[in-house]
């Protein structure tokens, strides 16, 4: 089946985020977050989550969603970094999510987003960008530096539900 990946927006897309993005990081942080944890990653919680965001953000940020046979199996979240809180020089963007269904990691639409992500970070005029991964997270760290994305030496932690955990901070010029 052919992929697509197309802009969203709409109530119905953030809800399918909502939904995919749970399935997500309980696949992706299964080891690196206890079970109960992991139970706190609810679909109700995720869903009110990027709502407020969407709702928030829509103006300056761009989310794309990957759909093969109509059901929707990657998204990805861009926007602008806030240069007092990263340090970075102006026209950096923040690549803030790419995340793909369980059962579509591997098959290409990781990449894909990936793509998206760098197509519209040189759209907005952007000539870095950067992201967050989970320390632990080595699968999603190899997909980045296979991407051309590196490690800067900048660590902190973040909330992932009720946990605290440690993110590296990688960074991508855009050509």
């Amino acid at each position: 089946m052919t992929l697509l990946i197309r802009p969203g927006g709409t109530h119905e897309d953030v809800a399918a985020v909502a939904h995919l993005h749970t399935l997500s990081r309980r696949d992706a942080y299964r080891g690196l977050l206890t079970p109960a944890e992991l139970a706190r990653i609810t679909v109700e919680r995720q869903r009110a989550s990027w709502a407020e965001r969407w709702a928030a953000e829509s103006g300056t940020h761009r989310l794309h969603l990957a759909e093969r046979g109509g059901a929707v199996v990657g998204f990805c979240y861009l926007g602008p970094a806030d240069p007092a809180a990263e340090q970075s020089p102006p026209h950096t963007g923040m690549l803030n999510a790419i995340h793909v269904h369980p059962d579509a990691v591997g098959t290409g639409v990781g990449l894909a987003l990936m793509r998206t992500c760098l197509a519209g970070f040189a759209e907005l005029g952007h000539a870095l960008a950067l992201l967050y991964v989970v320390r632990g997270n080595d699968r999603a760290r190899r997909f980045y530096e296979r991407g051309g994305w590196a490690a800067d030496g900048v660590e902190r932690t973040t909330d992932i539900g009720a946990a605290a955990v440690p993110v590296l901070r990688y960074a991508r010029p855009i050509p």
